[in-house]
């Protein structure tokens, strides 16, 4: 009862945040767009999509290889896509979906599998913040305007105001500075008595987390080889983001650092705890086209658009992986368990 709640409430926020971003839109003009679009550009999209897929669940199999597990790429695949599919359906069920499609192809355990994927996690969060750090120096205009237009104004500092903007993000660095080094000292002597609340325990473990997972890259076989799947994984996610804007006249002239801020506020509206980030992938990615020129309307139908055509070629790409794992023959438990054992004595 209380997870169908908790998809009842996603729905209901997802559904609120639509209504608030199209009510004044004339849906007529924007459909009107759609049929108009060059659509061709969604062949190098999927091809985009298919390799960082691979790419990814090669990455997964050199975080299984030192537990012993060998799964081919075709399954890991498979079972990436498959976890895609899920989560297109109900909110984070992708990744338990995952773990159990490698189970049933490959006879990973799924508390290993499972184990393997957190860790991967942390390793896409710690890019996201990598490319939000990239794009803040080399696009530090316009994203500061961006936040000055938020803030700027309410503290009599206009987006053009060139002192008021460095006074505000000067201040904004300090600021954090001020309480990163405060925090630091208050956990330091306080850390075992703020473990006794749960939310507290629960934040220090995901910060730990982060730390030990992006740590745990120098015990793999080849850790440089993890780091360039790592890098693969978000060119491709990237160069998807920056070919469609050729699907629109209006948006055809964008350059790939407008693809960089996009990828970054799509990633910022996937991670919201709405289904599929509708809504907030609407409104993030549709203010980031704003910054590079467009109108609100182009920008929210071309953010439409991507957001449109993403799920669609998930659960198109997801549909066909989940229907493989359902005719393939599974690995027989015999020899997983020989490779396993091997690969144990090995170690």
């Amino acid at each position: 009862m209380k997870n169908i709640l908790k998809y009842c409430l996603s729905l209901a926020i997802a559904g609120g945040l639509m209504w608030y971003v199209f009510k004044d839109m004339d849906l007529a003009a924007m459909w009107a767009k759609f049929e108009n679009a060059n659509h061709w550009w969604l062949i190098l999209v999927t091809l985009f999509t298919i390799i960082a897929a691979w790419s990814r669940a090669y990455r997964w199999n050199m975080l299984l290889e030192p537990l012993g597990f060998k799964p081919s790429s075709f399954d890991s695949t498979v079972a990436v896509f498959t976890g895609y599919f899920a989560n297109q359906l109900i909110p984070r069920a992708g990744e338990v979906t995952r773990c159990g499609t490698l189970n049933r192809l490959e006879r990973v355990p799924v508390n290993v599998s499972f184990g393997t994927v957190v860790a991967e996690r942390v390793f896409d969060v710690i890019s996201l913040l990598a490319l939000i750090g990239l794009a803040f120096i080399l696009e530090f205009n316009r994203l500061s305007d961006f936040f000055m237009s938020l803030f700027g104004e309410k503290l009599g500092m206009g987006s053009g105001n060139g002192s008021g903007r460095i006074v505000l993000l000067g201040g904004v660095a300090v600021l954090g500075i001020g309480i990163a080094v405060a925090a630091w000292w208050f956990y330091r002597n306080n850390a075992e008595r703020l473990r006794q609340n749960s939310l507290f325990a629960k934040i220090e473990g995901f910060v730990l987390g982060l730390v030990e997972g992006l740590l745990s890259v120098r015990k793999l076989r080849n850790p440089w080889a993890f780091v360039f799947h790592t890098v693969l994984i978000w060119t491709m996610y990237l160069l998807s983001s920056y070919v469609c804007f050729f699907v629109l006249p209006e948006s055809s002239h964008l350059t790939l650092l407008a693809g960089l801020t996009v990828l970054i506020m799509s990633g910022l509206g996937m991670s919201a705890p709405v289904q599929g980030g509708i809504g907030p992938y609407h409104i993030l990615v549709s203010s980031a086209l704003v910054l590079y020129g467009l109108s609100k309307e182009n920008g929210l139908a071309l953010a439409t658009y991507i957001h449109g055509t993403q799920m669609i070629l998930m659960l198109l790409l997801g549909g066909i992986s989940f229907i493989i794992t359902l005719v393939k023959s599974p690995k027989a438990e015999s020899q997983t368990s020989l490779s396993h054992s091997i690969s144990n004595k090995n170690v």
